[in-house]
């Protein structure tokens, strides 16, 4: 890698019950650009990374959730942490597009270090999604 602080992007595949409607998922409402695909799979530029949607429709089963300041946080989930403009922008686009949330956008950990702007929703295939915004983004990893 040519600058060696900079954040390496991550990949992340996972499956789909129908790749037209992660086009119009990922594509549409959330704005990922569309990288690579074939008739099975479907590349997007999530915030930088790339992420994989898979034809899969048997796989799109699982919703173990765990209890998180008073939520039930879905276990198996993925995101990005945004700036805070942009977690409000995206917020305000899922809710004037009707987006059933798992999580309503709120703030949780008032007052504590960690203290963050979150939503939590599904893909139509069941993939948990959630979007954050720390307060103060040096907390991200603060204990």
């Amino acid at each position: 890698m040519s600058n060696p602080t900079a954040i390496p992007p991550f990949h992340l595949a996972f499956p789909v019950r129908d790749l037209a409607e992660a086009r119009a998922f990922y594509g549409d409402l959330l704005g990922c650009p569309e990288g690579r695909s074939s008739n099975e799979w479907v590349d997007f530029n999530f915030y930088g990374h790339q992420i994989v949607t898979h034809l899969a429709p048997d796989e799109c089963t699982s919703h173990q959730t765990s209890p998180v300041d008073g939520h039930n946080v879905p276990v198996r989930h993925f995101g990005a942490v945004l700036e805070m403009s942009v977690w409000e922008a995206l917020a305000k686009k899922l809710q004037a597009a009707h987006t059933r949330f798992v999580i309503e956008p709120y703030v949780r950990f008032k007052g504590e270090v960690g203290e963050q702007a979150t939503m939590f929703f599904m893909d139509p295939s069941g993939n948990a999604l959630e979007f954050k915004s720390f307060k103060n983004m040096d907390a991200l990893f603060a204990k």
